[in-house]
């Protein structure tokens, strides 16, 4: 059972999207009635910047971070990446992403992931210019990302969003200082690389996350769906809530201090 210190953070929240931008009182309070008292609210395209500025300063809200997702690689113009260098030079607590590289689609053509890796490396350049963290999207792309960081040599790390690697692929993420997000994949019993990760990683590296309001397609997913996640990572582990909890917390202050 939770005691009352036992708060999560949803550390992957698109809490600017119409499913829960229009009801953000609803959500927060449905959130805060699973424990979950505080989010890092991501942005995928340029148009959801000016409503995530807009929770900046707001409790409930640990961080805010402006990007350009895979899915949108033609958006990072110069002119949408200048702005971007501005908002970080004004905003020191702002952090860069959903930015990286999406090859799930095996049709997509060479251009196409050109552009991506195009998009994704001007980003990282500015992450590593203000010392921020990114929130990074990663699916099926985990060498051509290693190489880009590389080659940017981007050294602020960040958090491996809606992890669904293998072990060797979360283990060279976290040596290039990432946390490792754990989120709504856990919630399918047949995700196994998911609950292996949840399972093994070390707990030092372990964020929670629900990709709200994706992740679910048969229900809509809400910040809430932390504690569930924390439910079955607990169980995983064979540990209490309130140390899961307690070292969430402590994994994710000790990224946003950097």
């Amino acid at each position: 059972m939770l005691t009352i210190n036992a708060m999560f953070t949803d550390t992957h929240t698109h809490l600017t999207h119409p499913a829960l931008f229009f009801r953000l009182p609803q959500i927060i309070a449905q959130a805060r009635a699973a424990q979950v008292s505080q989010f890092i609210v991501p942005t995928a395209e340029h148009a959801d910047w000016a409503n995530a500025l807009a929770l900046l300063g707001q409790p409930e809200i640990r961080a805010v971070a402006l990007g350009i997702h895979p899915w949108y690689a033609e958006q990072a113009s110069d002119n949408v990446l200048h702005e971007l260098a501005l908002h970080l030079a004004q905003q020191p607590a702002l952090l860069v992403g959903e930015i990286g590289l999406d090859f799930y689609d095996k049709t997509q053509p060479p251009e196409c992931r050109a552009a991506q890796i195009q998009a994704f490396q001007a980003q990282l350049a500015l992450a590593q210019q203000h010392r921020r963290p990114i929130i990074l999207h990663n699916l099926r792309a985990t060498a051509a990302i290693i190489q880009a960081i590389q080659s940017t040599q981007f050294t602020r790390g960040g958090i491996a969003h809606a992890f669904s690697g293998s072990l060797e692929e979360a283990q060279l993420l976290i040596k290039h200082g990432f946390k490792i997000g754990i989120g709504s994949l856990l919630l399918n019993p047949r995700a196994k690389k998911a609950r292996i990760a949840a399972a093994q990683l070390p707990l030092n590296t372990l964020l929670l996350e629900t990709d709200s309001p994706f992740g679910q397609p048969e229900n809509q997913n809400t910040p809430a769906n932390v504690l569930r996640v924390a439910q079955i990572v607990a169980e995983l582990r064979g540990m209490a809530l309130d140390e899961l909890a307690s070292a969430c917390e402590q994994n994710l202050t000790a990224l946003l201090a950097r």
